[in-house]
């Protein structure tokens, strides 16, 4: 993406539209973010580069953090509706399976819930659109718009429909929400910190008999087999039932690991899945469709969240969570966050004023996850190291209330008043854990 001279895109464009805000990218982050603005009483465009329904690579799988975003949105999740609630996670390692349900908690639900991507970012697209946002699909985002003067974010350029008409879109305020590659944020000169953790996950489906699971399952014996001894990888695989007949079957590893560049992730994962019981049916004849991979993003790898009129959520600003490598709650609760400050920031009469609120959003994110985040790259370094992460999956699940602790760690499922010992000690840890 170039810098286009603004008078130029103007007169060359076929099409022109001013807003309050301009979202792009209607995933999770983009489409939450559109519904609160929406919910807010502000003009919002909600701009998609596809159309709907779309592939994407996930697990599929809802922790109670993103139920409860769900349920902020008014989204129907009853098994009516094609939902289906999981009740907890089963864990698998050295020969022991753990089944943990999530806990009971004031803040969150007590279930999570399995949907495909494609059909469940239509959901929160159609959500938002219901309140009012104006989606356009098959928009195709070029270029950020700025003004000459301060560098600041004004619009954006964008190619629109089959045709690929030039169109302009005009707001005060942009939030990016285009997912790991951003290109938006990278012509607005925000880059991604490479010191900070990222993974890849790929997965495919299967018909198989398991579909119907109620507990999420994770297995943490994914192994380096190349050398003479086998190592450990700093990762998991997970099979998810997904109520249709399918199941999503797929593994996440963080590049903490010496391998991280060096294996083929889909050879790894049919490998595994060639491992499991036949009448599960993870064979290549049973698969429905081809094995697709996806970056992961970690705590906080792009920054500033903020930056000339430019606002960051979900995987363009690295949101996802380190410990366990999930994206979706993260994603809409950051777009939620993004849509209260930008919301307050509008109402403010001056410039100065409207920019003071804005640039407030960063401190937010930080003072939410910063912490946690913070705690989780370290977790990431320790289990890169095959020695520790044998010790972790052997010893672990000996340990029922370890687990338990560790579930609530790694899913960030705690109350931050009137919790339990777990809750306290976990809620102490992050405050007093710089949030870099």
């Amino acid at each position: 993406m170039g810098e286009p001279n603004v008078s130029e895109t103007a007169e060359a464009a076929e099409s022109h539209e001013t807003a309050d805000v301009i979202v792009v990218g209607a995933g999770p982050a983009g489409s939450t973010t559109a519904y609160h603005l929406a919910q807010a009483g502000l003009d919002v465009l909600l701009l998609e580069k596809t159309a709907f329904p779309r592939e994407k690579v996930c697990g599929d799988g809802l922790t109670p953090r993103a139920v409860k975003q769900l349920v902020a949105m008014g989204i129907d999740i009853s098994e009516d509706a094609g939902w289906l609630r999981n009740k907890g996670l089963r864990v698998i390692a050295g020969g022991t399976r753990l089944q943990l349900d999530w806990p009971e908690l004031a803040s969150f639900p007590d279930f999570g819930l399995v949907r495909r991507r494609d059909d469940f970012d239509e959901q929160l697209a159609n959500a938002a659109e219901k309140a009012g946002a104006r989606l356009h699909q098959r928009c195709n985002v070029s270029a950020p718009i700025r003004d000459e003067r301060t560098g600041r974010i004004v619009g954006v350029e964008a190619k629109v429909g089959e045709e690929k008409r030039k169109a302009v879109f005009r707001a005060p305020v942009v939030v990016a929400a285009d997912g790991n590659s951003t290109r938006l944020s990278l012509a607005m000169g925000l880059h991604r910190d490479e010191k900070r953790p990222m993974g890849v996950a790929v997965r495919t489906y299967f018909t198989s008999p398991r579909h119907e699971d109620d507990y999420l399952e994770s297995w943490l014996e994914l192994w380096d087999r190349r050398g003479t001894e086998p190592e450990l990888l700093p990762g998991y695989g997970w099979v998810f039932g997904m109520g249709d007949g399918t199941s999503n079957v797929g593994l996440g590893i963080l590049n903490s690991s010496s391998a991280y560049k060096e294996l083929d992730w889909r050879e790894v994962l049919r490998a595994w899945c060639a491992s499991m019981p036949a009448e599960w049916q993870y064979t290549e004849e049973f698969m429905t469709g081809p094995i697709r991979g996806a970056a992961l993003p970690m705590a906080f790898n792009r920054q500033p969240h903020y930056s000339r009129g430019l606002l960051l959520v979900g995987d363009a600003g690295g949101l996802v969570n380190p410990f366990n490598g999930e994206g979706i709650a993260y994603a809409m609760e950051s777009g939620r966050i993004a849509a209260e400050v930008i919301s307050q920031a509008l109402a403010r009469q001056t410039p100065a004023q409207r920019e003071l609120a804005l640039r407030g959003y960063p401190r937010v994110l930080k003072d939410t996850y910063g912490g946690y985040y913070t705690m989780g790259r370290a977790f990431v370094k320790l289990i890169g190291n095959p020695k520790v992460m044998k010790l972790a999956t052997e010893r672990g699940l000996n340990h029922p209330l370890l687990m338990r602790f560790v579930i609530k760690l790694l899913a960030n499922l705690t109350d931050p008043v009137g919790g339990d010992a777990m809750d306290r000690v976990i809620n102490g840890l992050a405050k007093v854990t710089p949030n870099a």
